[in-house]
């Protein structure tokens, strides 16, 4: 059922911990004769703990599933109390004053417990090794996977983070990493149920709970309005609040995410139940078609990426941790996260604040690649109750929006060459539908990804894991003719991060063999993302990577950066045009999981790569991109997501490798709200232009097209570029400047170009970062960007890839 949101008394210590062999303790008594103790953070994880104590080196993890772990701290009170542990990591023994309370085996459940309390007690909890429960045998499953190690973690319900070489650091998650709890019995509603529906625009507010002492008469309030709850059974009450013309919930690419505090009054009492989101969200195709959203009605293209922890070690579930990455993707125009299968559950804080910033949540299964014994009925159980927990801690979660059944099970199964009687995950699927129609029948079920084709990982039915733009070194052509209709995973690369946090993790030369170490891989490949990366490189620019990187390996990690920035735009410009089958793709991954070129678009320091920038500018509500369509000339497609019409001014300009202009068109059009539009170059133009270079009548009039949506008054909504002689980066002078410089917004820096500018970036000279990055200036254009996080008046330089030097402002 859902959670009341009165906060309850948290068991916050102080906490003492300390690591000991497995099986040194039977019980919490053999502790007093144990020294070594250090404090420990509750929440938190015993790597935290040794982290803040000065005995962890993140460069070299002590592995810690080999040893047993204890927690002890004293509890005081008198009567009966409910405690509450959110979450622990793995194998885990309750003790309160040498009596066994609970015993858990999963990190991804949590329980309640009753005690009756006289006076102080010492509750302690034993971490059991799980490298030795691993060990013991166990049923092998029909495959054994790449991706993790070892084959026995079938048997475990815990993340396959810190198992999964190439992919991730080898940290041990152990210890309560999420909140343990405690309230007194009584005088509070319990057995909650939430739910907010929309029926013909009206929003629908259905409540159900048990609250025998109630005192009187129960009422529900939500914006402002009320309704009595009546007594169905005895201290059970349930009632329907009808909201005409509440305001909805939208992701914040299509509208505002309005949310709408629910309370429950009873006997003089408030009970806060938290907010609620009124919204639909439909599949609009059937499944084999192609996974495609639409919400309150409107179809949406969902972009972002899949999600990673604010921090491997110490595992946090705060608002703190959460905020400053989840705004970067609302800035970035992210409406859509997913929390894959490989990952774990995250925290309340998480939901709450993709709830408040507009952003969709796909959730998995904690279950990846691994032939799960579903068989088992203790772990059937364990995973149906696993199920049940996640869908009523999120009942009342508007951004939630899909659950899946975990992340490549089917494919890995199927890509071993087994039929589809074997690879089809239909238990697990059976299993989340059931509790999803009983517990959240508003979302979307998606039972594995990638599935829905003949074979599960089709590109052109259900969902996918695209990579034929990226791990597979495909061109960018591949983006339309694999004909993707959802890519729940895409676009991975060795991303560089910006100078600063090279250094800061000393690893600013990729000659370095430390810098290879952190480059992620697929466990059993001859090759790695980095090699992906290098393939852009040398497709985009014609260079050697390999002897760019041993002559020049600051210009190197340029052209990297640029390169990565180029595909991103170009793969979501062409899933985002019109006519286009594609309704969604998120990028692997957000965050990167340890210092250095990680998958991430933001590094593990929490700053923005060149991949960040060019999603930012891809992820635009109100877009404009340029699509190469051979004899039938170029073709702008402009969309407007918002529900506001926009007046604005197109302009499509033509010009040679100097920069003169060769061809040149302009009008003034609305944008209806939600709507999309595609104009060829020839109705612009309003005559025939070679604007393809494809009937081959002599050389190419041109070098580059240049695509500007702007408002009236001349502010940029959106632009695109056309590179049909290739994108030339030898380096030249262009007549790049760059000044800080007053206008509206304050203090801004101006960057101007003569001829054509690409992959313009500015370099802080401390902290802060410019509101675009890594874009491209078309001959005589410049851009104004906000420089923000500087602490005072900024320095640094700007270069170009294209250009002879950096310039100073």
């Amino acid at each position: 059922m859902a959670r009341l949101r009165t906060v309850d008394r948290t068991l916050d210590g102080p906490w003492e911990m300390i690591v000991t062999g497995p099986g040194a303790c039977a019980g919490p008594g053999d502790l007093d004769t144990l020294s070594g103790f250090v404090p420990a953070p509750v929440p938190g994880t015993a790597a935290g703990a040794l982290r803040a104590a000065g005995r962890w080196s993140d460069r070299e993890p002590t592995p810690l599933h080999g040893s047993d772990i204890w927690y002890r701290t004293s509890l005081a009170g008198r009567g009966r109390e409910i405690l509450r542990f959110e979450g622990l990591a793995t194998l885990c023994e309750v003790w309160l004053d040498g009596r066994l309370l609970l015993t858990s085996r999963s990190m991804f459940l949590a329980h309640e417990v009753a005690v009756d309390l006289d006076g102080s007690h010492i509750l302690a909890l034993a971490f059991r090794s799980l490298a030795q429960d691993l060990a013991r045998p166990h049923k092998r499953g029909r495959w054994r996977p790449q991706l993790a190690t070892p084959g026995s973690l079938r048997h475990a319900r815990t993340t396959l983070l810190g198992f999964m070489p190439g992919w991730c650091p080898g940290v041990d998650a152990v210890g309560p990493y999420r909140p343990i709890t405690r309230r007194g019995e009584g005088g509070r509603p319990t057995g909650i149920d939430l739910r907010a529906s929309v029926e013909d625009g009206t929003g629908i507010l259905s409540v159900g709970l048990s609250l025998p002492e109630a005192g009187g008469p129960v009422m529900v309030r939500c914006d402002g309005r009320t309704a009595r709850l009546a007594e169905t059974a005895p201290g059970r009450f349930e009632g329907r609040l009808a909201l005409p013309g509440v305001a909805l919930w939208w992701p914040h690419s299509h509208g505002e995410p309005r949310l709408h505090a629910v309370a429950v009054e009873a006997g003089g009492e408030t009970f806060d139940l938290g907010r609620v989101g009124f919204r639909t969200i439909t599949q609009v195709s059937p499944f084999a078609e192609g996974l495609s959203l639409a919400v309150n009605g409107v179809p949406v293209f969902c972009r972002g990426a899949c999600w990673t922890p604010p921090d491997l070690v110490g595992l946090p579930g705060d608002r703190d941790a959460y905020a400053p990455l989840l705004e970067l993707a609302a800035e970035a125009g992210m409406n859509m996260l997913r929390v894959g299968g490989t990952m774990l559950y995250e925290a309340q804080a998480f939901h709450d604040l993709c709830d408040e910033l507009g952003i969709l949540v796909w959730q998995d299964l904690m279950l990846a690649n691994f032939d799960y014994p579903v068989d088992d009925p203790a772990f059937r159980a364990a995973l149906e109750t696993e199920v049940a927990q996640l869908l009523d801690r999120l009942q009342s979660s508007p951004s939630l929006c899909v659950v899946g059944g975990g992340s490549e099970v089917e494919q890995q199964a199927a890509m071993l060459g087994f039929p589809e009687s074997v690879w089809r995950a239909g238990a697990v699927e059976a299993m989340l539908r059931e509790g999803v129609a009983a517990r959240r029948p508003d979302l979307v079920v998606v039972p594995n990804s990638p599935s829905g084709g003949d074979l599960p990982f089709s590109t052109n039915a259900g969902v996918t894991h695209y990579y034929g733009v990226g791990a597979y070194g495909r061109p960018f052509e591949d983006a339309r003719r694999a004909e993707v209709r959802f890519a729940s995973e895409c676009l991975a690369f060795a991303n560089v991060p910006e100078p600063v946090s090279l250094r800061e993790a000393g690893l600013t030369d990729p000659r370095d063999p430390a810098w290879g170490l952190v480059v992620p891989r697929d466990r059993g490949a001859d090759w790695d993302f980095e090699g992906v990366r290098d393939h852009y490189v040398g497709a985009l620019y014609g260079v050697d990577p390999e002897r760019l990187r041993r002559d020049d390996p600051e210009r190197y990690l340029m052209l990297g950066r640029a390169a990565v920035a180029e595909v991103m735009e170009a793969t979501f410009a062409e899933w985002r045009r019109a006519g286009s089958l594609t309704a969604g793709g998120l990028v692997w991954l957000h965050r990167d999981l340890a210092p250095g070129a990680g998958w991430g678009v933001v590094d593990a320091a929490g700053r923005p790569k060149s991949a960040w920038y060019a999603l930012k500018r891809a992820f635009r509500p109100v877009q404009a991109v340029l699509s190469d369509e051979g004899l039938n000339g170029l073709h702008a497609h402009l969309r407007n997501e918002t529900a506001a019409a926009i007046d604005a001014t197109l302009a499509l300009t033509f010009t040679t490798a100097a920069g003169k202009v060769a061809a040149k068109a302009e009008r003034a059009l609305s944008l209806a709200p939600r709507e999309a539009v595609t104009l060829s170059s020839a109705a612009l133009l309003g005559r025939f232009f070679d604007a393809t270079a494809s009937y081959r009548f002599g050389p190419a009039a041109h070098a580059l097209a240049h695509l500007r949506l702007a408002r009236a008054d001349g502010t940029l909504l959106a632009e695109a570029f056309h590179h049909q002689a290739g994108r030339d980066a030898t380096p030249r002078e262009i007549g790049l400047s760059a000044a800080l410089v007053e206008d509206r917004d304050g203090v801004v820096l101006r960057v101007a170009t003569a001829q054509h500018a690409l992959g313009v970036h500015v370099v802080l000279d401390g902290e802060g970062r410019p509101s675009d990055n890594w874009f491209h200036l078309a001959p005589g254009g410049e851009r104004h960007l906000a420089l923000t996080g500087t602490g005072g008046r900024p320095s640094g330089m700007v270069r170009a890839v294209n250009g002879s030097g950096a310039v100073r402002f």
